[in-house]
């Protein structure tokens, strides 16, 4: 079998266009931004970066050796704990692009951290970094701790199971509202049925609400 080029490789890669586990970026003059999305795809499913790509598919080539200093800085010091990403330079169409890959962390959540130092969890979804919601976070938080699994459903798991048989789509807020309780026991009770495959989030017009999984 025919080995692929470097062009015809990169070219592969492009013709997928951006999702859930690809992004391009043209250039990388801020290891913040990229630490959004080495959080996303960290607290996620993994993903590849194409750097030296514009948008629209076109092969600018990476401009200067600092953009990938500025990944490891991103990698190792905007992201919190460090991601361990791996990169690799290829030569298409005469300019060269660094691939980075970044694999799902096991240490979920990965924070990245904002201009006054504050971490922020994000999630990718389709080809857009997404701020993690509280519910993300406990989901994690429950996943690390094994203590106080979910034997026996209560009247508050039945009521919440209940309220999504009768609202398609169920935010958060109108949970709490409905069922009358606390919004830290909401995402408590929403992430354990979420670990559990009942629920799953749903991401609409920029908005988390969670429903029966089918």
């Amino acid at each position: 079998m025919k080995q692929m080029t470097d062009t015809e490789y990169i070219r592969s890669l492009i013709a997928e266009g951006e999702h859930q586990h690809q992004d391009f970026k043209f250039e990388i003059s801020d290891a913040r931004k990229i630490a959004k999305t080495l959080s996303a795809f960290a607290n996620a499913e993994g993903g590849r970066l194409l750097i030296g790509v514009k948008d629209n598919g076109k092969i600018a080539g990476v401009r200067s050796a600092e953009e990938q200093y500025m990944i490891e800085a991103a990698a190792q010091v905007y992201c919190t704990p460090g991601v361990e990403c791996t990169m690799q330079a290829y030569v298409a169409e005469g300019r060269t692009v660094l691939l980075v890959d970044v694999p799902e962390s096991l240490r979920k959540p990965i924070y990245a951290k904002d201009e006054s130092g504050r971490g922020w969890a994000y999630i990718r979804i389709a080809d857009e970094n997404i701020l993690a919601t509280p519910v993300h976070l406990r989901i994690w938080q429950q996943s690390g701790n094994p203590q106080g699994e979910l034997t026996e459903f209560t009247e508050r798991e039945q009521l919440l199971l209940r309220l999504l048989e009768e609202n398609e789509r169920l935010s958060l807020g109108k949970y709490c509202r409905l069922a009358n309780i606390s919004r830290r026991s909401a995402e408590h009770l929403m992430a354990r049925l979420v670990r559990y495959g009942i629920v799953e989030p749903v991401f609409e017009a920029h908005k988390f609400h969670f429903r029966l999984k089918r």
